[in-house]
């Protein structure tokens, strides 16, 4: 199937940007007028901290991953998948990551096409046969061809801003004389409205662009029912992995291919969506490649 530019998901890239802009821009004048902070320093202090995350965003996910690049020499087979799955996906090759952990898992972080990295986890390489890995890879670099990487990276950074205020504020405006508290406590009330209305619209985007990219693996592949395979695997083998290791990565629910699961709450407000609907559309659309 030919590639095929997803409207649906750019018009909600865009929409969820510039409400999330609209947000933003209302927050930082709470927190300007509230706490009276100057203009010029909480511009400072968000560009310096949004600088650090579009331009090291890559370094910084892989850092918290634990993970770390490798060389063709190292992992031969994996470069020459990612190579080739990247040619037919028509995307500059992405540097190649793997991440020594039990968790059976991938994602993909950057900037832009041209600085992006994909990364799998020694547990998914373990547990996948080739074709499921490919369409695992291929997943990821729909992500880098759809741009919301770099989407998520901002959107994600914002509302962390929002929740740091928050826990500040929680921590260290309790103190002194009550009258003079009474900013702080508004400045801390808006920071948890901001980062509540970013986390729903973060989760809403989220979900739909999980979509995006199981028709995009699948595109680029030609196998729906192979990414379909790897995603029932690495849901079924989650339940196998030590709590401990769950527990280090569920930070990363976001830019997995399948979530680690954290009860009833977690999966109401999960990142991606079941995996049950995800594979009842790449059945689909194997169906539907089937016809012609």
């Amino acid at each position: 199937m030919k590639w095929k530019a997803d409207w649906g998901l750019r018009a909600r890239m865009g929409l969820t940007m510039f409400l999330l802009f609209a947000l933003y821009i209302v927050f930082a004048v709470v927190l300007v007028e509230i706490l009276d902070f100057a203009p010029f320093v909480m511009l400072l202090i968000l560009g310096g901290f949004s600088f650090a995350q579009f331009f090291f965003s890559d370094r910084l996910t892989l850092w918290s991953m634990g993970a770390h690049e490798v060389s063709e020499s190292e992992y031969p087979e994996l470069h020459g998948m990612v190579s080739r799955l990247s040619q037919q996906a028509d995307l500059p090759k992405p540097k190649v990551a793997v991440s020594q952990t039990r968790v059976p898992n991938a994602f993909a972080t950057g900037r832009s096409q041209k600085k992006a990295a994909v990364c799998v986890t020694t547990g998914l390489m373990q547990t996948l046969n080739q074709e499921e890995l490919e369409g695992v890879i291929a997943h990821e670099l729909a992500h880098v061809k759809n741009r919301d990487v770099m989407v998520m990276t901002i959107a994600s950074f914002l509302s962390t801003i929002a929740f740091m205020v928050v826990r500040w504020g929680w921590l260290f405006g309790g103190g002194g004389d009550n009258r003079n508290q009474a900013p702080v406590w508004v400045a801390i009330l808006a920071s948890f409205v901001v980062w509540i209305v970013s986390y729903i619209l973060i989760r809403a985007l989220s979900r739909y662009r999980e979509y995006a990219a199981d028709r995009g693996g699948a595109t680029i592949t030609g196998k729906p029912s192979a990414l379909a395979s790897a995603l029932l695997t690495i849901d079924g083998r989650m339940d196998r992995v030590p709590k401990e290791d769950l527990r280090e990565e569920a930070e990363m629910n976001a830019f997995f291919i399948i979530p680690i699961k954290s009860g009833f709450i977690g999966k109401l407000f999960s990142t991606h969506p079941s995996t049950e609907r995800r594979v009842e559309r790449l059945r689909e659309m194997e169906r539907e490649m089937e016809s012609y």
